[in-house]
């Protein structure tokens, strides 16, 4: 089995949670600091509040498509 070290997490992490931040819904992932309160400081801290926050963006994806009134129908 291969060793990851925490270093190399740490960066996967953080490429992660810069995308989730560029790309995702404000609000749906919390500062470091807030996900350190509400998960813990640890790396698998960070991959659960990156992990709620992919799910909280799915949510929210189809929210949004299920509030949208569907589109006229042409004749």
């Amino acid at each position: 089995m291969m060793k990851i070290e925490a270093d190399e997490c740490r960066a996967a992490l953080t490429l992660i949670r810069r995308t989730i931040e560029e790309h995702c819904p404000p609000g749906v992932l919390p500062s470091e600091e807030a996900g350190n309160g509400l998960y813990g400081p640890e790396l698998i801290h960070e991959a659960e509040a990156l992990a709620a926050a992919i799910v909280a963006t799915i949510e929210k994806m189809q929210l949004r498509v299920m509030m949208k009134p569907p589109a006229p129908s042409i004749k």
